[in-house]
């Protein structure tokens, strides 16, 4: 990815890779892609094996087989390298501006069903009890891995209701729980496999829902179920049953 992840005071920045020469100066050495790689695949391996308790520096090091005083320089806590791990596997850009809200949104599954059938899948399950005991490790990924790729998805939304594709007047946010939840759903519960052929599925029948036809059919059906004002939606009152009069 090519991403720095730090904080100082709970100041979350990021520093591309691409930026000047005066910004990679002051960075220092290029970064070993190869380290990267090898640092993620530990932290996941021992995310899967003993949960987020278990991911220490001093061990992923020693697996790594790099000096801890050089990861300590890249990642200051190991909320810092967990979240390293899973912005790495998931990317924080999944919506490419292709012209055609659907092949955004496929680009944006897609990276979900690589990730969820990899080692991420296999470690989700223990990082999500573990982000419900640590707030501070809830706030980082939220942060860090969740807030960048929903603004990803939310600007193809966007650019998609001022072309036209989809009715302009949707909720964003479920749009996007919808298109997203089948692929933790199924990562977490192993309810099914997650396949291409699933993103398919998935982004064809969230556009169907979204697309202005649709909501103006289901508007319409509203309106019709809709009680008239001026009659009561309740049931009509029994009479009142009259009792005899005694003799």
């Amino acid at each position: 990815m090519g991403y720095f992840i730090y904080d100082t005071h709970c100041m979350l920045k990021f520093h591309s890779m691409h930026g000047s020469n005066q910004h990679r100066k002051r960075l220092g050495r290029p970064r070993d892609a190869g380290i990267d790689n090898d640092v993620v695949a530990a932290v996941l391996g021992v995310l899967r094996s003993g949960g987020y308790r278990a991911v220490t520096i001093e061990d992923i090091a020693r697996r790594v087989k790099r000096a801890r005083t050089s990861l300590y320089r890249r990642w200051p806590s190991k909320r810092h390298l967990v979240a390293f791990a899973v912005v790495n596997e998931l990317g924080i850009e999944p919506s490419p501006n292709s012209g055609s809200l659907r092949n955004d949104l496929l680009a944006a599954v897609e990276t979900l069903r690589k990730a969820f059938s990899g080692p991420l899948g296999s470690a989700l399950a223990g990082l999500a009890a573990d982000m419900a005991q640590d707030p501070g490790l809830a706030r980082l990924i939220r942060t860090v891995v969740l807030a960048p790729r929903r603004d990803s998805m939310h600007a193809a939304l966007k650019r998609a209701q001022a072309r036209g594709e989809i009715a302009g007047d949707l909720d964003g946010e479920l749009l996007l729980d919808m298109l997203t939840a089948p692929y933790y759903f199924r990562a977490l519960f192993g309810r099914g496999r997650i396949t291409p052929r699933l993103n398919a599925k998935i982004v064809d029948y969230m556009l169907r829902a979204a697309s202005p036809r649709f909501v103006r059919a289901a508007a319409r059906l509203r309106a019709r179920a809709a009680p008239h004002p001026l009659v009561s939606s309740q049931p009509p009152a029994k009479p009142a049953r009259s009792r005899p009069r005694r003799k």
